[in-house]
């Protein structure tokens, strides 16, 4: 695995990049020129601000947000027909180590604890002046947010840390959650939210740390209670006649309310074309609005706020390893590398193109489904092409993804299969279906889910060694008796047990499958986005491949190449550094770091 931050073609973890490949990079666009200040100079101008903001993701209105409070003018162009971007789509969970919320509710976290974390986390990756920046002004960032919009926050309490065993780890978690939002302080651009990855149930309201204990609601307590509690809260804003949102909904919500108070205009419908240089520094972008070119000047700098290229096929075939394509992504469909690419015609470096925010998916018709908890609920495991499992199901599912690559070329694990019983169907909602209910049909003719009496049926339906198959759970049952997991040591990490049902014993972790019918869950390679992208400094600033500063251009988000590194810290590793390093930008532009 590379772990290049400034190389412009970065390896996969799988091969080296062909002989032909400058071939592919130009047929990507990659290393096209940029209109000269000429050619742009025949463009209409659209409107001159302090600040151009690409995107309207968290990264993109936090920057705007921040830079309309530093008293600068500022516009947000955006390629979709709504806001929010991938923000919108998620749970929005938010890592920032030391924030207010988090402080206030006891957590014991301190800055040098945060420090050692991080650093234990991304090892050399990323360097240590823009690790120290994420942490330094994350807290402030998002006191900003909350000092210029409606939007309070949660803290997702018990939510481990991803490694909490490594120095500076919290095995209750740091992260926070958007707080319940009104839709209706939209009014009309409520219709242009972009909608959410998976639907919250009817007449409920439910926040991302809601989940772990709603998949347990029939055999649970807690879960039942907090099943009980989320319609309370839909039944309290239906008599209050609002329309409440929460998660990525609610974020990106609360950022447009707080752009529309400071008088920043988002116009959607308005892709990146390219961006404008005049004299070596970045001042302005070329747009598409209203179906015609134009071009939008900047006075003090342009942040590229765009996201990431999970849904170019060319750009992730190009970079990435494969099995590799654009339909096991749940990142917004507009983000094709649009700002990433124009950044590099400045010259601007690439890092971690070979990676993304990974997590084991199920290929549904329609779209894919993250799997969280249904792959680390008691009574499941993965298993590779030869029947075989080979990874600890329950590990951070950036790493599960990361794991089925790494072993793929020497025993396939691109798809896995995901193997649960009867037993576990009836205790478990399993994405948003009841216990004990039937799956879909069209799980079924799609080849994403098999039903088998047996386990050599099961093994003939998705075409795994029936032998294999059977010593795999013979061995997995006897282990789950007995709570242990010497092969995977699944359940070792406290991370492990947050999706899991506490009342299996020894480990909430482990139970055998032993209740037939068996069930088969197709699993390939998803992601949040990818995290690859330009090059950027402590400032929030795009480098070039000398690391020299390119005057005017600003990233933040998946534009840019993540201060996790090839890793992932904790629930919300994307959206807070988005937040801390628009707001970075914007600070630096103004002057005021």
């Amino acid at each position: 695995m590379s772990t290049s931050m400034t190389s412009s073609v970065t390896p996969s973890r799988r091969h080296l990049l062909a002989a032909g490949a400058a071939g592919t990079v130009s047929a990507l666009g990659l290393t096209a020129v940029s209109p000269s200040a000429a050619q742009a100079a025949d463009l209409p101008v659209l409107g001159t601000y302090d600040v151009v903001v690409i995107g309207s993701g968290a990264a993109g209105m936090t920057a705007a947000l921040t830079a309309a409070g530093q008293g600068l003018s500022c516009v947000v162009v955006e390629k979709a027909p709504t806001f929010g971007g991938s923000a919108a789509r998620s749970g929005a969970g938010i890592w920032i180590p030391n924030n207010s919320v988090i402080l206030a509710a006891g957590v014991p976290d301190t800055p040098a604890k945060a420090a050692a974390y991080l650093a234990a986390v991304v090892g050399p990756d990323v360097p240590a002046a823009r690790q120290r920046a994420f942490l330094t002004h994350g807290p402030a960032a998002l006191s900003f947010v909350m000092a210029h919009s409606p939007l309070r926050f949660r803290w997702m309490e018990g939510y481990s840390d991803y490694y909490p065993e490594l120095p500076g780890g919290l095995p209750n978690g740091r992260s926070v959650e958007p707080d319940q939002l009104d839709g209706n302080l939209l009014g009309a651009e409520l219709a242009r939210l972009n909608p959410p990855y998976m639907d919250v149930p009817a007449g409920m309201v439910v926040f991302s740390a809601d989940y772990k204990w709603l998949a347990l609601a029939a055999v649970n307590a807690k879960g039942a209670a907090v099943a009980a509690e989320c319609l309370a809260r839909g039944t309290a804003a239906a008599l209050r006649g609002e329309k409440p949102l929460t998660m990525g909904q609610s974020l990106a919500a609360g950022l447009r309310l707080g752009l529309r108070s400071a008088g920043v205009p988002v116009w959607l419908d308005t892709p990146l074309t390219d961006l404008h240089a005049e004299g070596g520094t970045v001042s302005g972008a070329i747009v598409t609005r209203n179906g015609a070119p134009g071009l939008v000047r900047a006075r003090r700098g342009v942040i590229v706020g765009s996201g990431g290229f999970e849904h170019n096929a060319a750009m992730r075939e190009h970079y990435q390893s494969a099995p590799i394509g654009t339909d096991w992504t749940v990142g917004a469909k507009e983000n094709t590398g649009d700002g990433i690419r124009a950044g590099q015609r400045l010259g601007g470096a690439l890092g971690l193109m070979d990676d993304a925010w990974w997590g084991p998916a199920i290929p549904l018709p329609g779209e894919p489904y993250f799997c969280l908890a249904e792959r680390t609920l008691p009574g499941s495991l993965l298993i590779n092409a030869a029947g075989a499992r080979f990874v600890n199901e329950a590990a951070p599912y950036s790493d599960v993804v990361h794991t089925m690559y790494d072993v793929h070329d020497t025993s396939p694990a691109i798809p896995s299969w995901l193997i649960v019983d009867q037993n576990y169907r009836n205790r478990y909602l399993f994405k948003d279906v009841l216990p004990a209910m039937p799956l879909p049909a069209g799980w079924y003719d799609s080849g994403a889910a098999h039903k088998g009496w047996t386990l050599d049926a099961l093994a003939t339906s998705i075409g795994v060694p029936a032998t294999a198959l059977r010593t795999t759970v013979d061995r997995f049952n006897s282990q789950a008796w007995r709570g242990e997991d010497p092969d995977f040591h699944r359940g070792a990490s406290a991370y492990d047990h947050y999706y899991t049902d506490p009342s299996v014993l020894p480990n909430s972790c482990l139970a055998p499958l032993w209740l037939p019918p068996y069930h088969a869950f197709r699993i390939v390679p998803g992601d949040l986005g990818t995290k690859g992208g330009l090059v950027t400094d402590a400032r929030a600033r795009v480098l070039r491949e000398d690391g020299s500063v390119i005057r005017g251009l600003y990233a933040a988000g998946n534009a840019s190449a993540a201060v996790m590194g090839h890793s992932y810290a904790g629930a919300g590793s994307t959206i807070g550094p988005a937040m801390t390093f628009g707001y970075i930008a914007a600070r630096d532009i103004a002057g005021s770091l």
